[in-house]
């Protein structure tokens, strides 16, 4: 039986526009396993990177608690907050937020130097991280602006894994890049999760959520549903088709 990872009993969001309120996420009770591939989904505005920022300790909720490898973080305090993401949490956006002053193996040493004072075990677990996804010292040693984008996120999902951490959160990883170089990417996290690396990631898009083993689907800050399609396949039809059945059921 998988153990879980993240738990959530509650879980709401909340906040005032204009004097109104806006309730985000409703009563969210949730469990994330260790070692999946977990896709949230849903339309514009359903609350989904709001859940995954919730989840992840970027963002608070407004009542309910999160249990996240065995604490619960919901109340911790910001300062708190920020030692409990660098240890346990690793992101990717769809913006790669790279330093720009700084080359790319600099950028990765350095989010590793915050969480490990060991600056050797550092570098070679950068070293190791690089050459998995296919980057050369040549492209380490190049500084952001150099970068092809499939290149920069490739990086970025470096910087993500440098600290080990439990879980990679990932917020639109594809959404900035063309058809060829999301591939790239999507087949990163793929080989990532299959050695083992549980992924929690929000997407839009369907090629990129058939990567994941569980989608939730999210609606009006509520789960609507969710889909377990097992292991990921490459070319199975079986779970293009039962993923875009889901997808149709839920209104997408």
């Amino acid at each position: 039986m998988k153990e879980i990872l993240i738990k959530t009993e509650s879980l709401s969001k909340s906040f005032s526009s204009g004097g109104v309120m806006q309730h985000v996420l409703k009563n969210i009770d949730l469990k994330l396993y260790q070692g999946d591939f977990t896709v949230i989904m849903g339309a514009s505005g359903a609350g989904k990177s709001t859940l995954l920022y919730a989840l992840s300790g970027m963002d608070t909720p407004t009542l309910g608690t999160i249990t996240f490898a065995g604490q619960v973080i919901s109340g911790f305090s910001a300062d708190a907050l920020a030692v409990f993401r660098r240890r346990h949490c690793g992101f990717v956006f769809q913006q790669i937020y790279l330093i720009e002053t700084m080359s790319v193996i600099d950028n990765v040493l350095s989010a590793g130097y915050l969480a490990n004072k060991d600056r050797r075990a550092v570098i070679a677990r950068a070293k190791e991280l690089f050459a998995s996804v296919g980057l050369s010292e040549a492209v380490q040693k190049k500084f952001p602006v150099q970068l092809s984008g499939g290149e920069a996120q490739r990086a970025g999902i470096v910087r993500g894994l440098i600290n080990q951490p439990e879980v990679l959160f990932a917020d639109e990883p594809t959404g900035a890049l063309n058809s060829a170089t999301g591939l790239e990417v999507l087949n990163t996290l793929t080989r990532c999760n299959q050695q083992g690396q549980s992924i929690v990631m929000v997407t839009h898009d369907m090629r990129s959520a058939r990567r994941g083993n569980r989608i939730l689907y999210l609606k009006d800050g509520v789960i609507l549903g969710e889909c377990n399609l097992g292991a990921y396949v490459h070319g199975d039809e079986a779970r293009h088709q039962e993923l875009s059945a889901f997808l149709t059921e839920m209104g997408w």
